[in-house]
């Protein structure tokens, strides 16, 4: 959770490197991706900020709720704030629905048509360690949790907990099927 602007700071940087951006910020026209990220990180430190007494930053407080919100929309994002840890990485357009009860560690790539959610009305939903890497259509769904450096298949529908370390797993309901780790799938200057 940000509550600081060293916060922020280190999260979008954090965000950048798993993005694999070169440039300081992103193009006027393009790079769509990075700024709804940008405008998560904002959205979620001046949430954070105002609701702990700050209330002089409510303009910001809606300025970012406003834009994070048509930005959502406008890519096929349901990603509420504060789930995500630094080194967020979405790799394409197209619908991404997560839980606001998920948590979610650091470094984590997530792909397009990708379902991080509770079941049957419970507000208990994954709990998702550093280092994942969440293929095309992958659906994460219930009071489970993901070991670290977990590299989830394409459609692959995770339904129990997966506690050993460094393994893919894939198909459905999901399995293991390798012992390779997520790495090859993140930025390796995020472990630089």
């Amino acid at each position: 959770m940000i509550t600081t602007k060293k916060e922020l700071k280190q999260y979008l940087l954090q965000d950048a490197i798993a993005l694999r951006c070169e440039r300081k910020r992103p193009r006027l026209f393009g790079d769509d991706i990075w700024k709804f990220q940008i405008l998560l990180r904002k959205n979620e430190y001046y949430t954070n900020a105002f609701h702990s007494s700050k209330k002089y930053l409510l303009f910001h407080y809606i300025w970012y709720r406003i834009k994070f919100h048509k930005q959502s929309v406008r890519l096929g994002f349901s990603i509420p704030i504060n789930v995500f840890g630094p080194g967020l990485s979405i790799a394409h357009y197209g619908t991404i629905v997560v839980n606001s009860a998920a948590k979610v560690g650091k470094n984590c790539r997530i792909q397009e048509g990708v379902n991080i959610g509770a079941t049957n009305g419970s507000m208990s939903a994954p709990r998702i360690g550093d280092n994942v890497f969440i293929g095309t259509g992958a659906k994460i769904i219930g009071d489970i949790s993901i070991a670290d450096d977990v590299a989830i298949g394409a459609n692959a529908v995770v339904v129990k907990s997966i506690t050993e370390s460094g393994v893919t797993y894939g198909g459905v309901p999901a399995k293991k099927i390798s012992s390779n780790n997520s790495r090859a799938n993140l930025s390796p200057k995020l472990f630089e």
